[in-house]
């Protein structure tokens, strides 16, 4: 199972955030990295895999291309998910993602890339839907993953449920891979026995709760 290190982008910096509060986000200056700055804050954690979320571009508020851009040249693989809603707007040389939050096109308009299933307490976001039931008809487009974003246990550590993980991993044969919660290698564990093909962490890692070695090594099993 890939371990993919998570970077949520807002005003230049690295931020922390947690539970999907983008508002209260402040800058992650009280982790293993001594600086903020994207390039920095990389070149320190040092990841074979990085997930980029682009806050501000998906609040259409700003906009950090050019740095997502730099940061590419850095990991071995990177997963971006800058508020893409049409096609067009994927960018060269990332694992571009489309997030139920902020797709405009019908989704079998886009080739490629990762569908994040975008979660808030148990639903779906905008649409209301059982991620289970998002997941299943995603089974029909071309992406080449998806992403279970459960948005409301960003950077709670709140751990994995087993039955939940369980039921999203029986609704694909896609790539797989969860974010949000992970609080520990015990919840690695469930995942990786689950069969999910990636995990997005942070804040763990930065509380020492799972070691930076294996952000890193990029692998858990």
């Amino acid at each position: 199972m890939d371990v993919i290190l998570a970077m949520d982008l807002m005003d230049g910096y690295v931020v922390h955030g947690k539970s999907g509060n983008r508002d209260q986000y402040l800058p992650l200056t009280w982790g293993l990295s001594p600086s903020a700055e994207p390039l920095s804050y990389l070149s320190v954690m040092k990841p074979k895999y990085a997930y980029v979320a682009d806050l501000d571009r998906i609040e259409l508020c700003g906009d950090h291309t050019e740095t997502i851009l730099r940061l590419a040249l850095i990991p071995e693989k990177l997963w971006v998910d800058r508020g893409c809603s049409i096609p067009e707007e994927y960018l060269p040389g990332v694992a571009n993602i489309v997030g139920t939050e902020t797709a405009d096109a019908p989704l079998e308009e886009f080739a490629g890339g990762y569908l994040s299933v975008d979660v808030k307490d148990g639903k779906v976001i905008p649409s209301g839907l059982d991620p289970v039931e998002v997941i299943r008809d995603a089974e029909k487009y071309a992406f080449d993953g998806i992403i279970l974003l459960n948005i409301s246990s960003v950077g709670t550590g709140s751990g994995i449920d087993p039955v939940f993980a369980k039921r999203i991993r029986d609704a694909t044969k896609k790539p797989l891979i969860y974010g949000g919660g992970v609080n520990s290698q015990d919840d690695l564990r469930i995942l990786s026995d689950a069969g999910y093909d990636g995990v997005i962490i942070s804040t763990a890692v930065h509380k020492g709760k799972i070691p930076l070695e294996i952000i890193r090594e990029g692998t858990f099993c």
